[in-house]
C-alpha cells in the first residue's frame, strides 16, 4: 500500500500537476492540504477518471483538506473531536476516512503566525484536539495514520538554519511538545529519506531562491500506529515535484507499506 501527503497550495492552480503526479506515482491514498476551494468546487471528475474517490472538507478560502483513495473510502469524518474555532469559526483543517481498512487523517495544522499571537494559542488548542482525536480513534482494531502539513519542525535539524528562527513559530517548545504528545498516544513518526541533499525537507519558500539553495523546512509529517510503522518499506520526499513552473511550495511525502 502506498500512502502520500501533499500540501498542494491550491488544488485549482495545481490540478494539471496533481493529475500528472497521480498517474506517475500511483498512490493508493493521497492526503491533500491547503485546497483553497470549497467541497463543491473540488475537481472530483478529473481525479475520478484516475480511479480516485474523494472525501473533501473545504469552505472556499485558503485552507481545506481532502483524502483521495483508489482502495475504498468509508466512515468519513470532517473535523476533530472538540476542535476549537478561530474568529468564531471552525476552519476545515482535518478530514478522516477509512481506506481498505486503514484509518487515515489528512490534517492542516494552523500556522500560528508568531508566539503570543491569538493564532498561536489557537494552534496549540488545535493540536490538543488532534491529540484527543488520536487517543479516541487510535486504539481501534484497524491501522491508523495521520498525515499532513503540521507547520511544526520536529527538531532543529529540520530547518535550514535554526539561528534564523529565534522567537518564531514552527520550532517552539510547546509546538514540539504537541508532537511528542502524539507519540505518547501511541503513534510513531515515519521519517522519509530525501531525494537530494542530506535532509528530507518538504517546504521551501517561493522567495529568495529558497528551493535551489535548499533553504527548507521539514513540516509535512507522517505519524502511524505501530502496525503500520513496522510495515514501512520505504518513505521519501518527492523533491522533483517541487521543481519547475507552477509548483507548490511543498513537496509530496510518499510512504510504502508491505502487507
Amino acid at each position: 500500500m502506498r500512502i502520500a501527503t501533499w500540501n498542494v497550495n491550491s488544488v485549482g492552480a495545481r490540478l494539471p500537476r496533481l493529475t500528472a503526479w497521480l498517474q506517475r506515482v500511483e498512490p493508493d491514498v493521497l492526503c491533500l492540504q491547503e485546497l483553497k476551494c470549497g467541497a463543491e468546487a473540488f475537481p472530483r471528475a478529473e481525479v475520478a477518471e484516475l480511479g480516485y474517490d474523494v472525501a473533501c472538507h473545504g469552505d472556499g478560502r485558503w485552507n481545506g483538506v481532502a483524502v483521495l483513495s483508489r482502495v475504498g473510502l468509508a466512515d468519513v469524518t470532517r473535523g476533530l473531536i472538540d476542535e476549537p474555532a478561530y474568529d468564531n469559526a471552525t476552519q476545515p483543517r482535518a478530514v478522516g476516512a477509512t481506506c481498505d481498512g486503514v484509518r487515515v487523517w489528512s490534517v492542516y495544522v494552523p500556522n500560528g503566525r508568531e508566539p503570543g499571537h491569538p493564532h498561536y494559542a489557537y494552534k496549540l488548542r488545535w493540536l490538543e484536539a488532534l491529540h484527543g482525536t488520536v487517543a479516541a480513534e487510535g486504539g481501534a482494531d484497524r491501522p491508523f495514520a495521520v498525515l499532513g502539513d503540521f507547520n511544526v519542525a520536529p527538531t532543529d535539524e529540520d530547518v535550514w538554519d535554526i539561528s534564523l528562527f529565534t522567537d518564531s513559530t514552527h520550532v517552539t517548545g510547546p509546538e514540539r511538545e504537541a508532537l511528542t504528545a502524539l507519540t505518547d498516544a501511541g503513534l510513531r513518526e515515519v521519517v522519509p529519506r530525501p531525494l537530494k541533499y542530506d535532509r528530507p525537507y518538504t517546504y521551501w519558500d517561493y522567495r529568495q531562491l529558497a528551493f535551489p539553495k535548499n533553504k527548507g523546512m521539514r513540516i509535512d509529517l507522517v505519524y502511524t500506529d505501530g502496525t503500520l510503522a513496522d510495515a514501512v518499506t520505504d518513505a521519501y520526499v518527492d523533491r522533483e515535484e517541487r521543481k519547475g513552473k507552477g509548483a507548490s511550495d511543498h513537496a509530496p511525502v510518499v510512504v510504502e507499506f508491505g502487507r
